[in-house]
């Protein structure tokens, strides 16, 4: 791996991440970027590349937490620091890995020394290491949620803080938080994603020269990284010393009473939540004016803040995808606009011309849209490859929103079997073929659906399991470095030995031996794989739209409890995996909406993909445990014997301990109970579309059981 980061202003394209970056440098008070995107983008290699641009950082000679030498923290455990001794060092770019352990990332106090000696021996963590830096998120949509609300707290506070039964140590941290993600693998926590000042979305170029141009950049970096960074030396000065010039001109820029009332007038409008999108498009603003080399905001600074700061605070619920009505923004931006703003002056003297910015790779152009301009359509002013002006075509595919697939022009299905139900056949014969994918119908909030027993997969809110974090259900000895500490347990282990240990003071005496660590018991997250009727009885008595309101809501309340979700449909003669085990609801979403329905009902082919998908997703990650999900009305059609394979196939997953719930989609006065049926089958239990609703009959919810249909009730989540 190469010692020398590609350069920040050799990168191709990716004008408005790299312009983000630059404001988060002028001005960190920003809150960090958020980058929304496909994998293989060069966003590591951006935000490695903005690290060399980064001022150096003065620190307190030989404090291990950067320590500032004008202002050093009193509660610095490495404190108190003397005057006088400091020196200079890089700005640092610290990556916090998706798998990192909570001590990983705010450090380590040994409790052993704690308790025996009374010393606190801590080991810093990451956040100690980014503290007046950047702290890199790659995929941070994966972070386990006890990471994230570590990081939500040291956001909030500027500090961490370690705590071991009453032992405490604290320190500050201070940085610029940048995070990737894929949205295809699901969504940030609400929570965490307001915390994030700006949000980017990138692609790669679907254009041939451009594409041609980063791999030439690439290469040549590759072959000589020294010689590359050597060539873009020149460049990357300019703009060491713009971002330089912009920070010492940031204090005395001026936002007016227009400016502040326009950018009211936006977030009002748009109907963001709180008041951090006002303050961070007003930091935005200003930035994109020092950026510009002006002491005056204008309004295409608001504009851009706008289109930088706002389209992900206006998610309402997981499923809506981050976004801005540009037309509205400008409209509103008319109203509330000054009627006397200044002319545009021409761009600062000094500034580095554009390079070439084929967008996509891991090298791009320098600066991004200088001015505070609002990107063009496409990349925001993308110039072609070898150095020309000319833009070149950008892909407009938006990469938040899942793309449904078109929907299938299928034959219409055989007859229906004479050996099928008589009802379903009546059901069928006028609507067995392909029919129009139907809305779902309105969401609402549903009972939770636990899995029975004790679990130990990943952290979660759904089914009871040993965690890491939940109450205290009892002690052990260590495994592996100790964490959390059994005080109790710990001095009645160490209590018997004081005398046979010579004790002479009023401290215990405590040997490694005599450590025990608390047992906790919280909630995990679960995989809920849906196994959906999509036939032609669904549609004929037009309850489709009810059903998939139910799954929506079902799918909702997955991304609310931290699961895993995956999706089969059944219709026709076969059933499909519409959607293999992800984390991302918006694309179970996605399919749902564009589910046809008709045709056949073969109900035992859909219980049997399920089983298939459950054996491997068992192989992939032993430790989650699965949550089937049936919506159906319990008919079954096609072959011979259908209603007798749908119990065999049923009998099979409930023999294998699999944890299921019928949602019986039956409605008419004149009911066949089939549903209930197919539930005792799986040894699991049955609950009708009404009853799924929190709020019908009463506040319990039903735990899915294992065995027959023993309805156990629990207070709601």
């Amino acid at each position: 791996m190469a010692s020398v980061p590609y350069p920040f202003t050799a990168v191709v394209g990716m004008s408005d991440m790299r312009l983000s970056l630059l404001l988060n440098a002028i001005s960190p008070a920003i809150g960090g970027v958020l980058v929304r995107g496909e994998k293989g983008t060069a966003k590591s290699t951006i935000v490695r590349g903005l690290t060399a641009l980064m001022p150096d950082v003065p620190v307190v000679t030989g404090c291990r937490f950067s320590c500032d030498p004008a202002a050093p923290d009193p509660a610095c455990p490495d404190g108190p620091h003397e005057a006088g001794g400091s020196e200079e060092r890089p700005a640092r770019m610290v990556e916090l890995p998706v798998g990192a352990s909570e001590d990983r990332l705010v450090g380590a106090l040994d409790i052993e020394r704690a308790l025996s000696e009374g010393v606190k021996a801590f080991e810093p963590g990451l956040l100690a290491d980014a503290h007046r830096g950047i702290l890199y998120v790659d995929e941070v949509n994966l972070l386990h949620d006890h990471l994230v609300d570590l990081l939500l707290d040291a956001a909030a506070m500027g500090a961490s803080y370690v705590e071991r039964e009453g032992v405490s140590v604290r320190h500050a941290a201070r940085f610029l938080l940048v995070g990737t993600m894929n949205p295809e693998e699901g969504e940030l926590r609400p929570q965490l994603l307001d915390r994030f000042g700006l949000t980017v979305e990138v692609a790669a170029s679907r254009e041939p020269d451009q594409r041609v141009e980063v791999v030439r950049r690439r290469l040549d970096y590759d072959a000589d990284p020294e010689g590359f960074a050597a060539r873009w030396a020149a460049e990357e000065g300019e703009l060491r010393e713009r971002i330089a010039a912009a920070r010492a001109l940031l204090p005395d820029v001026v936002l007016g009473d227009a400016v502040l009332r326009q950018i009211a007038a936006v977030c009002a409008a748009f109907e963001v939540d709180g008041m951090r999108a006002d303050i961070v498009m007003a930091r935005t603003a200003g930035a994109l004016a020092a950026w510009a080399g002006r002491t005056e905001v204008r309004e295409e600074d608001v504009r851009q803040a706008a289109l930088l700061a706002l389209p992900h605070r206006r998610r309402r619920n997981p499923f809506d995808a981050p976004g801005l009505d540009e037309d509205k923004l400008d409209q509103i931006l008319e109203e509330f606009g000054a009627d006397d703003d200044p002319e545009p002056d021409p761009e600062p003297d000094g500034d580095p011309e554009p390079d070439p910015e084929p967008d996509g790779g891991p090298e791009d152009g320098p600066d991004g849209p200088g001015g505070g301009q609002p990107p063009q359509d496409g990349d925001g002013g993308t110039d072609g490859p070898q150095g020309q002006d000319a833009q070149a075509p950008q892909d407009q595919t938006p990469h938040d929103q899942p793309q449904l697939p078109e929907q299938p022009q299928a034959p219409d299905p055989a007859p229906a079997d004479p050996k099928a139900h008589s009802q379903n056949a009546e059901e069928e014969a006028p609507g067995g073929g392909e029919k129009a994918a139907v809305a779902a119908g309105d969401p609402f909030r549903t009972r939770r659906l636990d899995v029975p027993g004790l679990g130990e997969g990943a952290d979660g809110r759904r089914s009871r399991a040993r965690t890491a974090h939940g109450r205290t259900t009892g002690a052990r000895r260590p495994q592996g470095t100790l964490t959390k500490l059994h005080l109790a347990a710990t001095v009645q282990a160490a209590a018997p030995h004081q005398v046979a240990r010579g004790r002479s003071g009023p401290g215990l005496v405590v040997r490694r031996d005599d450590l025990r660590e608390a047992v906790r018991e919280g909630r995990e997250g679960n995989l809920v794989l849906f196994v959906v009727d999509a036939s032609g009885s669904m549609a004929a008595r037009k309850r489709m739209s009810a059903v998939k309101g139910a799954v929506l809501s079902l799918l909702l309340d997955a991304y609310q409890r931290r699961d895993k979700i995956g999706m089969i449909t059944f219709r026709k003669a076969e059933a499909e995996l519409a959607l293999p085990p992800t984390s991302s609801v918006e694309a179970g979403a996605a399919r749902l909406e564009s589910l046809p329905t008709g045709g056949r009902t073969p109900l035992a082919a859909g219980l049997l993909k399920a089983h298939e998908v459950l054996r491997v997703e068992r192989l992939r990650d032993a430790s989650r445990r699965p949550l089937l999900v049936v919506v159906t009305d319990g008919r079954s059609t096609g072959g011979p014997d259908p209603l007798v394979r749908t119990s065999r196939a049923a009998r099979l997953l409930g023999a294998e301990g699999v944890a299921s719930v019928v949602v019986d989609c039956e409605t008419g006065p004149v009911r066949l109970g089939l549903a209930r049926e197919l539930a005792r089958d799986l040894q699991g239990t049955a609950v009708t579309l009404d009853e799924l609703r929190a709020d019908s009959v009463s506040a319990l919810v039903r735990d899915v059981r294992g065995q027959g249909t023993n309805h156990t009730t629990r207070r709601a989540a």
